[in-house]
Order: C-alpha cells, then structure tokens, then sequence
C-alpha cells in the first residue's frame, strides 16, 4: 500500500471526513522524492512538476531545457505513481475507467485502465557523456508544452492542444513532421481524448505509425510520460514499432495508421512521445537515435 493511501486512510480513520480536503489538497507531494533522496544520501536540488497525467513528460522536457541551458551539467528526471483506492474512486466518478480491456483509438474503446509504476532517465550534456566514455540510449532534440484551458477533465475537441505542443517540440528541435518515425500517443482509450489526440496527429503527420503503450500496461498517471520515454527509447534501440494491442475495428472517424497487435520493425530515427493531462496540459518530446 503507497504512503499516500495510509494517509488518505489515517484521516477517514482517525480525524474523519468533515476537513479531509483539504488535508487531501495539502498533502506533500515531494514527500516520496525527499524519503527517496534520503534513503540514497543524494543531496542536490529538487523540483516538483506535478501537471497532472502530463507531469512525466513536462518533467523530461523541463530537465532537457535544464541541460541543454548549460546551467546543470546532468539531471536525473523522470515520474512515479502509485495506485490507491483514491484515485481509483476519482476516476470511476468520472466515468473514465471500464471494466472491459484498454482499446485505445479503437471503435468500441470504453474507457481508460489504471496501472502505476516510476521511471527515471539520467540526462546528460551530450559532449560531456561522450567524454566519459557513458553508454547513451538516445538524444532528446525537442520539447514543447501547451495549456488549451477547454475544461477540467476534457481536451478541446479541435485538438489545438495536443496539436501546438507537438509543433513546438518539432519547432524546439529544429524538424519536420516528415522526419518523425513513429508517434508513442498519450491513447487513454477514452472517447473525448483519442479523438482529440488522433484528430492533431492526422492533421500534422498524416499517415504516421502510432500506438499506446497504455495498452497494455494501463495508465500511470503521472509516471506515464516517463515510462512511455523509456518504451520509445527501447524502440529506438531495437528498430521496432511497440503494438497498440486489444486493437480491433478503426474509429471511423480517425484517420490513423495504427501498430495494431503487434510490433514491427521499422527504421526509426526520430520518436515523438505524448502526454495530455486534466486542465489541458500537453506536453511532447522527441528523442533521437544516436548516430554511430
């Protein structure tokens, strides 16, 4: 059980319900990091993104701009969640889970599946990792981030969201739409998001492979940017396009080349990794195959 759930628990128990939002709104969410940091005697800086679903990608991006800044030489980066009886009642108020599979763009998708897990990169100024002989798993060339203010927990259906965050990483990194490979979607498998997500897609890469790796490990929250930059890393690595399973019937009304099932190789030099949260914040990244 997370601490956050003993937490939640510990009010319910002992102090009741009559103030527990507020204890709920106030609860530390630097606390897992600063134990984490304790426990591995790691004493440096520390910042807190927390941007909803977006917060792993924003947290990527956000160190890549620290590097890249010349300010920090190497930044350690990434996202965490952990499930709880909390957040799984949020989203079931919300109508957004199903109890049936994940089935992201799919025609008959129902809703989202709830997963955790953490992910942290190491990112390094490119020279110095060089210099020190480091084994580097690929290069961040591109960030951008956009807020569309449309609702609370709905994107904009227009997908201008989705859509100027992608353009500004694209813009950040200096490319073309033309370039990018493959597209590691945010996907929840809600109806609202796919469509938004998949309508931005269409409009500015066309008939580019995309999946979810929602999919199949369910949605981490605001682990899952961190964790789906792991997944296109991997791609990268083995030249394979990850599967957006539970695939069956196209949305009509998506025009999308789906990695339906199962992978497949592919030549991959440029990914483009999604992740759109509550509030209508977005947030892109594109890593680089490292030349030989």
């Amino acid at each position: 059980m997370s601490f956050g759930e003993d937490y939640y628990r510990a009010l319910h128990r002992d102090r009741g319900l009559r103030h527990s939002p507020g204890w709920i709104a106030n609860y530390p969410p630097q606390k897992p990091v600063i134990d984490a940091q304790d426990a591995f005697e790691i004493s440096a800086p520390c910042q807190i993104i927390a941007n909803a679903c977006a917060s792993g990608t924003n947290a990527i991006g956000h160190a890549f701009e620290c590097v890249s800044s010349g300010k920090y030489q190497r930044v350690l980066t990434g996202g965490y969640d952990a499930l709880s009886e909390l957040v799984f009642v949020g989203f079931d108020s919300l109508q957004a889970s199903t109890p049936e599979k994940c089935r992201p763009f799919d025609r008959d998708r129902s809703g989202m599946v709830l997963g955790e897990g953490a992910a942290i990169l190491a990112l390094e100024n490119l020279e110095d990792a060089r210099a020190r002989d480091a084994r580097i798993l690929g290069e961040i060339i591109g960030y951008g981030i956009s807020t569309d203010n449309h609702h609370l927990t709905q994107p904009d259906p227009s997908g201008s969201g989705p859509r100027r965050a992608m353009e500004q990483a694209l813009h950040s990194a200096g490319r073309s739409a033309e370039e990018v490979n493959y597209i590691n979607a945010h996907g929840t498998a809600t109806p609202f998001n796919d469509a938004a997500e998949g309508k931005a897609i269409a409009e500015l890469f066309g008939s580019i492979p995309v999946s979810s790796s929602k999919s199949m490990i369910g949605h981490s929250l605001g682990a899952a940017g961190a964790i789906e930059a792991v997944v296109c890393l991997l791609a990268l690595q083995a030249q394979l396009l990850p599967p957006n399973i539970n695939f069956r019937r196209p949305d009509r009304d998506l025009d999308l080349n789906i990695v339906a099932n199962k992978s497949r190789e592919a030549k991959i030099d440029i990914v483009l990794s999604n992740s759109f949260g509550f509030g209508g914040t977005n947030a892109s990244i594109l890593i680089q195959k490292l030349a030989a």
